[in-house]
């Protein structure tokens, strides 16, 4: 085989032996390919494993999401969220810029069941968001999964790293971004792969926090509130 044969084998290889992909994602994957555009921003069974598994280690009562998508892994992370023992709290808060897909994301909620009816919808931008939202829901963030606009990561992050309890999560998908996060010089129009260059480097210095990159997909940076 050669490199492309071998990476697909493998790939193939590790969804035959990690946790199924349950029905339901199963079916908002493929709506998802029928419906959208861009749907290689549907994070798909390997990640919504990993979040799920992420999600259930950190013991997740409160969940924050920046950019919804089709709501897969919203609903994957959702699968982790357990009670608050303090006031039964369970609950995911995701963000959508883009008010055009509400339509299919709350279906694909209604798809999701009981898992589905802890996940609250927010539409509008992040950053004016966060604060509210957060507000709202009254106690830190167990974990944050943020995958909205790449050129505002860095501000994504400092504005929700408050908002976090200490020894919670910040999750950032596509920190890689096809290893244009390589280049010295992008070109100045190119904003997303500047703003995540500017990311990474922040959360490199940042003694807040600890953080490990897989690279698995395009990326994605755990970060650890110390």
């Amino acid at each position: 085989m050669n490199y492309e044969e071998t990476a697909d084998a493998l790939d193939e290889y590790v969804l035959r032996h990690i946790d199924p992909e349950p029905e339901v994602l199963h079916t908002v994957q493929r709506l998802t390919h029928l419906r959208l555009t861009y749907t290689r921003m549907c994070s798909g069974h390997l990640q919504g494993r990993m979040l799920k598994m992420l999600c259930a280690t950190a013991n997740a009562h409160r969940i924050l999401e920046l950019g919804t998508f089709s709501g897969y892994s919203a609903i994957s992370m959702a699968e982790a969220l357990t009670p608050d023992p303090a006031d039964g709290i369970e609950t995911l808060h995701t963000i959508e810029v883009f008010d055009e897909l509400e339509d299919f994301i709350r279906e694909n909620l209604v798809r999701a069941g009981n898992i589905g009816r802890k996940i609250t919808l927010h539409l509008g931008d992040a950053l004016q968001l966060i604060p509210e939202v957060s507000r709202e829901v009254g106690k830190p963030w167990d974990v944050v999964f943020i995958d909205a606009d790449k050129r505002h990561y860095a501000d994504y992050y400092e504005a929700v790293l408050p908002y976090v309890r200490r020894g919670g999560l910040i999750l950032a998908d596509n920190t890689l971004w096809d290893g244009k996060v390589l280049d010295p010089q992008p070109k100045e129009s190119d904003l997303q792969t500047r703003g995540l260059q500017l990311f990474n480097d922040i959360i490199a210095r940042d003694n807040r926090v600890e953080k490990v990159i897989l690279p698995m997909r395009d990326g994605l940076t755990i970060i650890r509130k110390l």
